[in-house]
């Protein structure tokens, strides 16, 4: 698998201290030639420092780097893609308007981007070798998430990299995808590469890595060979005492309408986004809908005509015994709805706003106002109230949003609308890129709102965590809405066939867009 020495990267007391946190403290790390390694832990453990640090990002403050045996210092991304490391960030950087081939030239020095067929050829020629094909022609908004994802790694590929980061690979794959992507990893490190693989999935982490370090408050807390550690014992490693992982909720069955959805369409607004094609679901008062799919096929839309952020025409949303489709989104909080929206920042929260700030941005009818005036004391305790009850991490309720980890922020985000007891909840993401013990804390909440008699519709792209939570669950495909079942009885295999545009079980390949157009039509 991987010679014995020297080690591809080796990294020796790595320190990185920021104002108000030591974000690294004296952090050892060890990869081996053609070793997949995962780097674990919380949110604000200090993995994305690490990984900055790696790539030329961020330098530390002290601390040495070892490239096959040479001390090296590594400046900037471009030094790091010198040596031969390459990055894919969860946020992929692409241009939508772009093709493939356009975007990968943007990415490679002159020499390398001059000739567009000839990258072309080798785009194609690489893409297949691994099995990620893509079509080097493509333009990006045409393309899946698994083919954006693919994208990037293949740039990596064209640099003759020989460590390759991943952040977050797979939080938004289909189980098809994961394994898609998974068997071209193993084949990578089969020819030497070294693969750093940063995730929150533990059972992925399993199935493989060689190697996992672990780091807890910025220092290592651990290391160890996930193929015979398990689960519980690296997510103990990750939080410092006994999370419990995975835990399984009662399912429940409920007949009590809350909120209907009949023939729902809308045209997209975004030149990129999907049309919504004649959705029609039901969601029950205690009970929680899970909506699965791969990012771009219609949940944002849908999410904002749930939301009210976007009004539909006609009379297709029905609440008790309220039409929403022109109420604003005051209105329908009234109404006691709540929204938890993927986008963290600039959408859950003002970045430059403090905690007490946001959490009167949706909360303001939880007597935060007096006759239109700010009632400040009422303001901090509210924002008080959802640190303490969802153990927020942050110094004070001032602390602006940005400040915390994404973890943290979500906790806040979630307990915000969950403190104000909403009949409706629609979350979108509600762990995404969070660490295990803030997944648990967000679970826990959503069942017992769940339990309280409140209707959720949760949106994800998870399946793990939908199957966790969920009662029944569908997906979306191009905006349009696969049949809706109960977990019990579904596995991850069906709906990630629903999530390919397989809604019919004697249908043996996914729908293509022209294909779901003529139905959508007929």
């Amino acid at each position: 698998m991987a010679s014995p020495e020297p080690s591809r990267i080796r990294c020796q007391g790595i320190t990185k201290t920021y104002p108000a946190v030591v974000a690294n403290d004296n952090v050892c790390l060890d990869i081996k030639a053609g070793e997949i390694h995962a780097l674990l832990g919380e949110n604000g453990a200090g993995k994305s420092t690490l990984m900055k640090i790696l790539y030329g990002v961020t330098r530390p403050d002290t601390g040495q780097i070892w490239w096959d045996g040479k001390p090296v210092t590594i400046p900037s991304p471009a030094k790091a893609r010198e040596l031969g490391i390459g990055m894919v960030f969860q946020h992929f950087s692409l241009f939508e308007t772009l093709t493939v081939t356009e975007n990968i030239a943007l990415g490679l020095p002159a020499k390398e981007a001059r000739n567009l067929k000839q990258l072309a050829r080798r785009i194609q020629q690489v893409s297949e070798y691994y099995g990620m094909p893509v079509d080097p022609d493509r333009y990006v908004h045409t393309l899946s998430t698994g083919e954006r994802q693919r994208i990037e790694i293949i740039r990596c590929l064209l640099q003759n990299i020989r460590l390759l980061i991943l952040d977050e690979p797979t939080s938004v794959l289909t189980p098809q995808e994961v394994e898609r992507l998974f068997h071209s990893l193993r084949q990578l490190a089969d020819e030497g590469c070294s693969i750093l693989f940063i995730s929150h999935k533990l059972h992925e982490v399993q199935t493989l890595c060689h190697q996992a370090t672990v780091l807890r408050h910025g220092t290592v807390s651990g290391d160890c060979d996930p193929r015979t550690t398990s689960t519980q014992d690296m997510a103990s490693m990750m939080v410092g005492s006994q999370t419990t992982l995975g835990q399984s909720y009662p399912k429940v069955q409920s007949s009590e309408p809350l909120l209907t959805l009949q023939n729902l369409v809308a045209q997209r607004e975004d030149p990129f986004g999907t049309d919504l094609k004649d959705i029609s679901l039901t969601v029950n008062k205690g009970e929680i809908l899970g909506i699965a799919g791969v990012a771009g096929n219609g949940q944002q839309e849908l999410l904002k005509l749930l939301s009210g952020e976007r009004l539909s025409s006609g009379e297709m949303i029905h609440y008790q015994n309220n039409k929403l489709d022109r109420l604003n989104p005051a209105a329908r909080r009234k109404l006691g709805m709540a929204v938890v929206p993927e986008e963290r920042l600039g959408r859950g929260a003002v970045p430059e706003m403090g905690l007490n700030e946001n959490g009167l941005l949706t909360g303001f009818l939880e007597g935060l106002l007096n006759r239109g005036m700010l009632r400040r004391k009422a303001i901090d305790n509210f924002a008080e109230r959802v640190i303490d009850e969802f153990t927020v991490k942050t110094p004070s309720v001032n602390a602006q949003a940005h400040s915390l980890s994404g973890g943290n922020l979500q906790k806040f985000i979630i307990g915000r609308e969950i403190l104000q007891n909403p009949k409706l909840l629609v979350c979108a993401s509600p762990t995404w890129g969070v660490d295990v013990g803030a997944a648990n804390t967000i679970h826990k909440a959503l069942i017992a709102l769940r339990d309280s008699g409140a209707a959720i519709i949760v949106i994800s792209e998870d399946l793990d965590e939908l199957f966790q939570i969920s009662d029944r669950i569908g997906a979306l495909c191009e905006g349009e809405l696969s049949p809706i079942k109960p977990v019990t009885g579904l596995n991850l295999e069906q709906v990630g066939s629903w999530m390919a545009g397989v809604f019919n079980e004697t249908e043996s390949q996914p729908r293509s867009k022209e294909q779901q157009q003529e139905l959508a039509l007929s």
